[in-house]
């Protein structure tokens, strides 16, 4: 059996989580209400607001940001633990480093989606 080079390494490392990802995220379709020719008529309700619409649309894009980093982050961790679990002592010591380093990398993450960055900043700059 031949193994696979790296270059089928990292392919495997992106394709791996991105097909998670893909798999994992609803389509909407079945949350659509089926038609019904014998349902009463509804009310007229007014169109959605301007704020309304622009907060969804700031919910979406934090939404496809977390989604985004996450399958970023697990890239990240996946290459650590392939070189925690080397035979290779650089290796190890390798991902010694890079475990430190996506360990930063994903509390900074964590820290910026969850607002906690936005509220230390507001917190410094106001006083309040």
């Amino acid at each position: 059996m031949k193994r696979a080079g790296p270059g089928g390494r990292i392919v495997c490392l992106v394709l791996v989580p991105v097909l998670v990802v893909l798999l994992g995220v609803p389509s909407g379709v079945a949350a659509m209400p089926a038609p019904h020719a014998a349902s009463p008529a509804r009310p007229l309700t007014s169109a959605p607001s301007p704020v309304s619409n622009f907060t969804a649309a700031i919910n979406r894009i934090v939404t496809l940001l977390g989604l985004s980093g996450g399958g970023l982050l697990a890239v990240v961790w996946a290459r650590v633990a392939l070189s925690w679990f080397s035979n290779d002592v650089t290796k190890k010591i390798q991902a010694k480093d890079r475990a430190r380093d996506a360990l930063i990398g994903t509390l900074l993450f964590t820290a910026a989606l969850s607002g906690l960055i936005w509220g230390l900043a507001h917190w410094v700059l106001t006083g309040t």
